[in-house]
């Protein structure tokens, strides 16, 4: 009696675990089978969404520029802390980084036919002399573009004879250019109309982003590449 006992014991250990080793198989197939499903889900999401990566144009501008165009982007500067930045076809040519601008009105002149950099300069026109400024102006050669922005104050200087050279480079706001005034232009020595590249905010107390100045102006486009004459 004790030996069937046994016996009938040991069938039934061995029928349960044989039971289990089924079961656990069969879990373990389909587990396999889920996670491999639920792989491939996945990389079929990725296809199907891939991460879409915003181009970038020169010098950050918003749009590609046209065949025989230069790209570019001006800014004025931030109160007196922050200077401006001018850049054309991604290579910036004035920026406090470079440590090449100043207080007053900030040029760059580049060659209209093909964009190669004649000058960078910046005249005091808060504590300097406007004359030389004048002697500059005088002196840009036809079909040259010109890019200009304020850092500080571009205004307390300027005379009469300085804002109509600045006007005859394409500028509809030199006139009324004031104080602390933010302005930002791009125009061309023998330009026929005026420039649409010409941005400017006004120094006034009630709208001022900083403490004695507005907030920084800027443009950006596509300069055409003067042709041959």
């Amino acid at each position: 009696m004790r030996i069937a006992g046994a016996v009938k014991y040991i069938v039934a250990v061995a029928a349960f675990l044989l039971t289990f080793y089924i079961i656990s198989q069969v879990f373990e197939i389909k587990m396999d089978s889920n996670l491999g499903k639920f792989l491939a889900r996945s990389q079929l999401d990725v296809v199907a969404h891939p991460t879409t990566k915003a181009p970038r144009y020169r010098c950050g501008i918003s749009k590609i520029c046209p065949e025989k165009h230069f790209a570019f982007k001006v800014s004025s500067g931030a109160a007196n802390v922050v200077g401006p930045k001018i850049c054309v076809d991604d290579v910036v040519l004035m920026s406090g980084v470079k440590n090449n601008v100043g207080r007053g009105i900030n040029t760059v002149l580049l060659n209209g036919k093909t964009g190669e950099l004649i000058e960078t300069k910046y005249y005091d026109l808060w504590g300097g002399d406007v004359a030389p400024f004048i002697e500059f102006l005088k002196k840009i050669p036809d079909g040259t573009i010109v890019c200009m922005a304020t850092y500080d104050d571009g205004a307390t200087k300027l005379n009469d004879e300085a804002r109509k050279l600045i006007s005859e480079l394409g500028s509809t706001v030199i006139n009324s250019l004031s104080f602390r005034d933010n302005w930002v232009f791009v125009g061309g020595k023998g330009i026929k109309t005026k420039s649409p590249f010409e941005q400017h905010i006004k120094n006034n107390k009630d709208t001022n982003k900083y403490e004695g100045w507005p907030e920084v102006v800027e443009i950006e486009g596509c300069i055409p590449q003067k042709q041959s004459d």
